[in-house]
Parts: structure tokens; C-alpha cells; sequence
């Protein structure tokens, strides 16, 4: 379905640190020209800002060339507001806050219902200006964003956004859904409620953590492929300073740095330990390392 090395569009929507428009699009074509013809990308990412920087560079390029995805479970509204973690059903998010610096002025709105996945998705079309697009997760439906209220959500999303993914895909404007998550409980209860054809799954199956094993056996012996994303924790698997989104501890710089020492004695790359690492697990369709 999809190339084994793909391209994380969490940076392209000014992850870290703002880009401009022109590093962007010199960032899409690199990645274009060293043969990648896969791209995840979401409505979260810089406030909308990375799905309209991938839709202006892919829509020029043949649409049976690529595959595209994105993801549901936030509505982008205008303005900027942020509020505290969600304690309700449908609510603003605060997980963005802090995150992507200088996007566009929308903000996320949880809800992860039936109604809600339909306009998310026709709005991803818009921004990215196709007229179909291959994949699509529901995004963050885990307590790493939610918090315990992620068990509320769990319902909605069951006979909501799964729902509609699945009319999406019988009418052939997606090709598959699946679960887009940092945390491995959704993805694992998803296998046992409902019908998933892809799981993506970011930062927890790398070389410094592994705890997405059961996660990646189980859906080898089901036959649902995985992606992974977070090959590099944030960034601190490529001399970056960040670690699951935070600013890296001392304890995971000395992880990354006695794996750097193992490597240097055979001579190879952290970087590309870190993606073969990942890529070399049966289970694993696909890789999606971020710029």
C-alpha cells in the first residue's frame, strides 16, 4: 500500500520552531527528489498551517504518485484560544500549547463523533486541495492528551469517528483508517473492538523505547500493518534536543549518547541505526521520520 520510508509532516507545521514558506517547499522537494512518495501530515499540525504547506506541494504532482494522509478527532476553528486539558466530550484541546510556533490562527476543538470526522475530513481536502486522500487515523485518542477522559471519548469515537471512516472508505475516497496514537492502549483496544486496517504508532517502538512490542506482535498476527512514526524520539535520536515532545533529561542524553558510542565503533550512523532499527520489524509497513 505504502513505501517503507516516508515523510513526518509534524515539522511543516512549524514544530519547534517556525520555517518559512520557502524552506518549506525546498523541504518537500528533498524530500520528493530522494524518492519519498509517502506523507503524513494532520489539521493540528501549526494550526492547519502543515496540511496547506503539503496540499500546495503535492497537488502539483501526478495524484496516482503518492500516498497521503492525515488524520481526525479535532475540529480546527478560528481564532486562537487554548484552555485547560479537556474535561469535556467535545472541548478545546491544550495539547497543541507550546508545541508549533507561529501557525495559522485556528485551534483545536476535540470531538471525536460521527458528525465531526465527516467535516474534518472534507476540510483536509480543502486544505490540501485532492479530491480523495489514501489514509486516515484518529488522531491522539489516548490519555497522553486526554488524560483519563480519554475513556469518555472512547465511546464517541467507537460509534462516531470509526463509523465514519469506514463510509469513507466503502465510498473509495479513502483507501484505509486506522489509529494515530503516541500511547499503545487505544491502538490494542481498537484491535479488539473495532476494524482497523493500519495502526501508526510514534515513539514507541525506537532504540531507546520499545514498549510497543505487544502491540507490533499483535498486529503482525492479525495482519494489520504499522506505521511508526517518532523513529527519533523528537529528535534526540538525531543530535536533536528533544524527547517526546520535551525537552530531553539527562538519564535519555546519556541513553543516546552510550548508543552513539556503539555505533561509532562499527562505524555507522545513530541516525540510520535509529531507522533500521525500526524499519527491520515484520510488522512494520512503513516508516515516517519527521524533517
Amino acid at each position: 500500500m505504502i513505501d517503507k520510508l516516508g515523510f513526518g509532516g509534524a515539522p511543516l507545521g512549524n514544530m519547534f520552531a517556525p520555517i518559512d514558506e520557502a524552506t518549506a517547499d525546498a523541504t518537500m522537494q528533498a524530500a520528493w527528489d530522494s524518492g519519498a512518495r509517502h506523507f503524513d501530515t494532520a489539521p493540528v499540525y501549526g494550526g492547519t498551517l502543515g496540511e496547506h504547506r503539503f496540499g500546495r506541494f503535492l497537488r502539483q504532482m501526478p495524484r496516482e504518485d503518492f500516498v497521503i494522509s492525515t488524520k481526525v478527532g479535532r475540529l480546527m476553528c478560528p481564532g486562537r484560544e487554548k484552555s485547560a486539558a479537556p474535561k469535556i466530550i467535545h472541548g478545546p484541546s491544550s495539547d497543541e500549547a507550546g508545541l508549533f510556533k507561529g501557525g495559522l490562527p485556528f485551534h483545536a476543538h476535540v470531538d471525536y463523533g460521527y458528525d465531526a470526522a465527516m467535516r474534518s475530513f472534507e476540510d483536509s481536502l480543502q486544505r490540501l486541495g485532492l479530491d480523495r486522500i489514501d489514509i486516515v487515523y484518529v488522531h491522539d485518542l489516548g490519555g497522553d492528551h486526554l488524560g483519563p477522559a480519554w475513556e469518555e471519548h472512547w465511546p464517541i469515537a467507537l460509534n462516531g469517528a470509526f463509523r465514519a471512516l469506514r463510509a469513507l472508505r466503502d465510498q473509495g475516497v479513502i483507501r484505509a483508517w486506522g489509529m494515530g496514537n503516541n500511547v499503545i492502549e487505544p491502538c490494542l483496544r481498537a484491535l479488539e473492538q473495532a476494524d482497523p486496517e493500519i495502526i501508526h504508532i510514534s515513539g514507541r517502538y525506537t532504540l531507546l523505547d520499545r514498549s510497543a512490542e505487544d502491540l507490533l506482535a499483535q498486529c503482525l498476527r492479525l495482519g494489520v500493518p504499522v506505521v511508526l512514526g517518532g523513529c527519533y524520539n523528537s529528535g534526540i535520536l538525531a543530535d536533536g534536543p528533544h524527547d517526546d515532545y520535551r525537552p530531553a533529561s539527562a538519564q535519555r542524553i546519556e541513553q543516546r549518547n552510550r548508543l552513539a558510542q556503539v555505533c561509532a565503533r562499527y562505524e555507522i550512523s545513530l541516525k540510520a541505526a535509529a531507522l533500521q532499527f525500526c524499519a527491520r520489524h515484520p510488522a512494520v509497513e512503513a516508516i515516517v521520520p519527521g524533517a
